[in-house]
């Protein structure tokens, strides 16, 4: 092994940090670029998904709701807004796995730039894929009925929503480079996805679920990240969703991000 390939990010100044992960996003984005299919999941996914949830089960949970599919409109939007942050950065660990077995993170192992510079650039790119995805999903609420009264909270929930799915993604990329192939990342990453989705209050109210579930429901990040949206985008309690969303944000970074660079750089 060379020395370039255990050299530690420390001995590395934050300038050249800052100057290797703006050369990989910029590599990322002329992937991208090479290969437009790669936002289809960006594209086409908040567009299923609102459609589906809007006009299938709209009426019967809008009525639940004290309204009818209008109500549910401003119910749901806010909620698919979280659901992203799940969808969105489940790719970031796909990805990344892909890279590896392609061979691409070993000629990046043996240049000497930091280690964390890889790990940041691909999160950088799936941010800037989020955004894109919540752009279109924005776009499809409004034309299905949705009501922006508050452009501010608006940008407040959007910035939430990155928050939370930067951390989430930390724990997608330990999934990519730990695991051996996509096919066992998406696996796992369903088994995280499922309960965190369908256990939340993002698709319907969890009055209406059982004691044990609406429990789970209670202690669900998304749901803190949904009710918190909810309540910026269309009014309503924030504040303690808001520092909850805040804290696990915080905390899936704090012990996840250095899990991530530690398994990429032992990585054999």
């Amino acid at each position: 092994m060379s020395a370039a390939t255990v050299t530690p990010d420390a001995r590395i100044p934050l300038r050249g940090h800052l100057r290797h992960t703006g050369a990989l996003v910029r590599r990322n984005l002329l992937w991208i670029r090479q290969d437009p299919e790669s936002l289809f999941d960006a594209v086409l996914m908040p567009v299923v998904f609102t459609l589906l949830f809007v006009y299938v089960f709209g009426g019967s949970i809008g009525q639940a709701l004290g309204g009818g599919q209008d109500q549910y409109v401003q119910y749901v939007v806010p909620g698919l807004l979280a659901m992203m942050s799940l969808t969105m950065a489940q790719g970031v660990g796909t990805g990344f796995n892909q890279d590896f077995n392609s061979g691409v993170m070993d000629r990046f192992r043996s240049l000497p730039i930091g280690r964390g510079s890889v790990l940041i650039a691909k999160i950088v790119v799936e941010l800037a894929r989020m955004l894109v995805a919540t752009a279109i999903l924005l776009a499809v609420g409004v034309l299905v009925g949705f009501d922006i009264t508050n452009w501010g909270g608006l940008v407040a929930a959007v910035a939430l929503t990155a928050a939370f799915g930067s951390g989430l993604m930390w724990v997608f990329l330990t999934l990519g480079v730990t695991m051996k192939n996509v096919q066992s990342v998406q696996a796992m990453a369903f088994l995280v996805m499922m309960p965190l989705q369908f256990g939340s209050s993002v698709f319907a109210p969890p009055s209406s679920m059982p004691g044990w579930l609406r429990a789970f429901t209670d202690y669900n990040p998304v749901s803190a990240l949904a009710d918190a949206s909810r309540g910026l985008m269309t009014g309503g309690p924030v504040a303690h969703d808001l520092w909850l969303t805040l804290a696990w944000s915080a905390a899936l970074t704090a012990v996840m991000a250095p899990v991530a660079v530690h398994k990429f750089r032992t990585k054999s």
